[in-house]
């Protein structure tokens, strides 16, 4: 019988099942339904989240027809929400919808418990002043919060959370766990029970690359008082001495163990962004820690003793040419030294949840073992009240950004975006929103842009004319290419926030459709 098809594969492949739970049990609530929303919670409703809550008191306008895939002419004149709702449940059955017509920024002013409900809220095409209001509801209730605008050409997504600690942050790049510069007592008696000057050209040709690796570093530390090699020169010498063991030049292991050298002469102990998690305040836990900070204090107190500087071993190694039995057992040895690491950090949490008076068995094997796996990769992200950035950016930075070639443009775009909304808040419109009043509109932005810059202590930063008159252009409209855009980096976003995967992005994005580039500006 053939396996029943599971219905998000393709995706279990990226976030797993543990991914995959998390995001069924997660309730979003999206504040408005236009182009920009519905193409966020689009790409979250066939992700399978467990239930999603549409707030738009608008109806359906002949305008939405040309931007917005989830309103046909049949539904003009009915309300934006069910309509929309309507869309994406027929996209996903398995997902819980409903929608609620009421203008966001109402709910903001005179419901702000109804917010607390959710695990994360979408907010687009807010402007600033209820951005400000719902961020500090949302960091009250402890929700997590993202926001999401398109504006003509423009597009910005921001995230804000007090905290999000990330323990399977899945980075591109990272050197494999196989403690090469500093191998456990069981490493090396398994390397010496190797010959690497056999006779037999089969035995030679199917030696791992670890145990040559291993053996190699050994003798030359015993002919340099003890070192492993450290300047450019020494290790091109030491690649030599790998070289010089090659029998025959087809040796693919001998090639990977040249290849791979430098994770010899890699640093020992941990890195520093490992270092600063541990100096972190929240490592010194109480009975309010979170499980995070609580494992994150019984891997400093592991640093410190078992570990000898280095963190638990994660325990897995790569491909390499070698026979199968030295494979299998090379595997074998590395496997039970982080089970012994893992055994040592599971009694370490339990003692710290005793101590602070809390259920020793409340963090699960299984989420220990994934802390262990990943200890040398946790991440964690905070970020500044909206209100602050908007209140007092970094000002060094903001300044730099503004005169700077690459992000000259994304701070300009940020800046007028801000700008439209002061603009807004005076005149009842946003610029160029009304034919025949463009000149008008042009010179107001402008001065309302300087005006902002001067409040935010840029006073000599300039912004290009022609930014302010594309501004204008724009009139607040949401184009659906820039919407569907921004509407895919946000939903990217919510999944890594939900999912607790990846490292979500910092800082505010701003997306910028003039010449196709997107800056992450950190204020």
């Amino acid at each position: 019988m053939a396996e029943p098809k599971v219905k998000y594969d393709r995706q279990l492949r990226i976030w797993g099942e543990k991914g995959q739970a998390a995001l069924e049990k997660a309730s979003i609530c999206l504040l408005n339904c236009g182009p920009t929303g519905s193409e966020t919670l689009k790409n979250l409703v066939l992700g399978g989240v467990g239930s999603i809550t549409i707030v738009d008191g608008s109806k359906v306008e002949v305008g939405d027809l040309g931007n917005n895939f989830m309103v046909d002419e049949s539904s003009v004149g009915q309300s934006k929400a069910e309509c929309v709702c309507a869309f994406l449940q027929e996209l996903n059955d398995a997902v819980k919808a409903k929608f609620i017509e009421e203008h966001p920024e109402e709910l903001i002013e005179t419901n702000p418990s109804f917010f607390s409900q959710f695990t994360l809220v979408i907010a687009t095409q807010l402007v600033e002043d209820s951005m400000v209001k719902l961020d500090r509801i949302c960091r009250e209730a402890n929700i997590i919060l993202i926001f999401a605008r398109s504006y003509g050409l423009m597009g910005l997504v921001r995230i804000s959370v007090k905290e999000h600690t990330v323990i399977e942050s899945k980075p591109d790049h990272f050197l494999d766990d196989l403690r090469l510069n500093d191998p456990w007592p069981e490493l090396r008696r398994f390397a010496e029970t190797v010959d690497l000057n056999t006779t037999d050209a089969v035995v030679h040709k199917h030696t791992p690359y670890i145990i040559i690796l291993v053996k190699m570093a050994e003798e030359w530390a015993n002919t340099h008082g003890g070192k492993l090699p450290s300047t450019r020169e020494e290790k091109k010498q030491f690649k030599d001495l790998i070289k010089s063991k090659m029998i025959t030049v087809d040796e693919e292991n001998y090639k990977e163990a040249m290849e791979a050298s430098f994770k010899v002469f890699s640093p020992q102990g941990i890195g520093p962004n490992l270092q600063k998690i541990i100096n972190d305040s929240c490592s010194e836990v109480d009975s309010n820690s979170s499980d995070f900070w609580v494992m994150v204090a019984a891997l400093k107190e592991f640093i410190a003793s078992e570990g000898g500087g280095e963190t638990p071993l994660e325990g897995s190694i790569p491909d390499m040419t070698s026979s199968t039995e030295l494979y299998v057992n090379l595997q074998k040895t590395y496997q039970a030294k982080a089970e012994t690491d893992f055994l040592v950090m599971e009694q370490r949490v339990k003692n710290l949840l005793k101590k602070i008076n809390r259920d020793p068995a409340s963090i699960s094997k299984a989420n220990i073992k994934s802390f262990c796996r990943n200890a040398r990769k946790l991440a964690v992200c905070r970020y500044r009240l909206v209100e602050d950035e908007f209140n007092s950016p970094v000002q060094p930075e903001l300044q730099k950004y503004l005169t700077d070639e690459d992000c000259g443009t994304a701070a300009g775009l940020y800046i007028l975006l801000r700008a439209a909304d002061r603009f807004a808040a005076n005149y009842n419109k946003f610029p160029g929103q009304f034919d025949g009043e463009m000149d008008e509109d042009i010179s107001r932005l402008k001065s309302t842009a300087v005006g902002l810059l001067n409040d935010l202590g840029c006073n000599g930063s300039a912004i290009s004319e022609d930014l302010i008159n594309e501004m204008c252009r724009y009139g607040a409209s949401e184009l659906h290419v820039v919407a569907a855009f921004v509407g895919g980096v946000a939903s990217q976003e919510v999944i890594k926030l939900i999912t607790r995967q990846f490292i979500p992005m910092s800082g505010t994005f701003i997306f910028n459709g003039i010449d196709h580039k997107s800056q992450l500006l950190l204020l």
